[in-house]
């Protein structure tokens, strides 16, 4: 059973999305990385396309869930993920450190435009942007 979540963007700690994960996370996390390729959509929040292939790799953190809450933390988060722009679903991934976890791969219909780094807080700020990453 997989009991961790990959975060790569506004779910992780500082982000807007922040609250609506860390009262169903257990300790830290962890820094890790997934191969892929990490988009800015434009929108305030990232997109994913994770490929075991490619030579490039997400930075993110790996978060174990509250087994008591695991459940209703998966729900909570597929409804969220499913209501933005790009349609995002839920997929199961293997970090660099061997971790199986869940994370959310981007699904379709937006302009994206890379960030080389792969780390969300990196990402090229548009002309009037405020970012304090």
């Amino acid at each position: 059973m997989v009991t961790d979540l990959f975060v790569y963007g506004t779910l992780l700690p500082g982000d807007v999305r922040w609250p609506l994960l860390e009262r169903y996370v257990t300790g830290e996390g962890t820094s890790d990385a997934v191969a892929g390729l990490l988009y800015d959509t434009g929108l305030d929040y990232p997109a994913a396309v994770f490929d075991e292939s490619a030579t490039t790799l997400i930075l993110g953190r790996c978060y174990s869930l509250r087994i008591d809450a695991i459940d209703e933390a998966l729900r909570e988060l597929d409804i969220e993920e499913d209501t933005v722009d790009g349609l995002y679903t839920r997929v199961e991934v293997t970090t660099q450190n061997g971790k199986r976890c869940w994370a959310y791969a981007y699904g379709t219909g937006l302009n994206l435009t890379p960030i080389p780094s792969g780390n969300w807080f990196d990402r090229p700020t548009r002309p009037g942007q405020q970012f304090d990453g």
